[in-house]
């Protein structure tokens, strides 16, 4: 089993406690689920790397998108596999072991390993994936081999610039915590490194196989998931953060100073 299987296997019990049903993590998800809707149709065959859990398939499975979900924690899709199977979805979902890195292998379509049964009709990273990943270009010149032409890619990116994290780690005297992301190389966690691009650092990557088409932000004005205890006391704040963020989520500089930014990519 590989270092990264490690770090993300001991999440994979109470991911969905603490983040996918948590307050802060559900109006996230939520709100990448919106754009979803927008870019992928019924009928659609997405490829999903850093599945995780199986939230966003499902939710694409149950809109009449297929996917194929992959991920390279076998923990992670053992939870996944049992959404699945007990959604009865198992005809618009393949589960399958996979890591990211893998679509840097690829040369041309169905070259990775596993094979996979390209062109797909578009893809998505949800919540940060990308951020473990340190051959992100050849990860970006990979997934432009598995998608048909005009396909888009949904990428939601942990960013390094996130001033909700400063004000919350600086009030509890860790600074190391507050500013990680401005490391220089990455941030140690677990066994793995943790990297946080810039909006134009990903952009600049994807080309020129990809064109952005949007940027928004998730947790610009919404605290971060690990904010969760003082969350569930706010609710109403929260609410108004919540519907503020989503009216201005695609206006500079809410998206240079998210937790996450979410971007919409277009094969070339």
């Amino acid at each position: 089993m590989t270092e990264e299987s490690f770090a993300f296997d001991a999440l994979a019990a109470d991911y969905d406690s603490r983040f996918t049903r948590g307050t802060v993590g559900t109006l996230m998800r939520q709100a990448v689920w919106r754009r979803l809707e927008t870019c992928f149709a019924p009928g659609d065959r997405i490829l999903e790397v850093n599945c995780g859990t199986g939230e966003d398939a499902l939710y694409l499975a149950r809109h009449g998108v297929r996917v194929v979900a992959t991920d390279r924690s076998a923990a992670m899709l053992e939870v996944a596999r049992r959404k699945v199977k007990t959604e009865g979805l198992a005809a618009m979902v393949e589960v399958r072991q996979m890591a990211i890195e893998q679509l840097a292998e690829v040369q041309s379509c169905g070259a990775a390993a596993p094979p996979l049964d390209c062109p797909f009709d578009g893809a998505l990273s949800n919540f940060g994936g990308l951020n473990c990943v340190a051959d992100l270009a050849g990860v970006a010149r990979g997934l432009a081999m598995c998608l048909r032409r005009r396909a888009r890619a949904i990428l939601v990116v942990m960013g390094p610039v996130v001033p909700w994290e400063w004000a919350w780690f600086l009030a509890r005297a860790q600074p190391g915590k507050a500013f990680r992301r401005l490391r220089p190389g990455g941030t140690p966690w677990r066994s793995l490194t943790i990297r946080y691009p810039s909006i134009r650092s990903v952009r600049r990557t994807f080309e020129p196989a990809f064109r952005l088409r949007r940027t928004s932000a998730l947790g610009a004005l919404l605290p971060p998931t690990y904010v969760e205890s003082w969350a569930v006391n706010h609710h109403r704040l929260l609410g108004w953060l919540n519907r503020l963020e989503r009216r201005l989520e695609t206006w500079p500089p809410l998206t240079w100073l998210a937790d996450h930014y979410l971007l919409e990519l277009e094969r070339r």
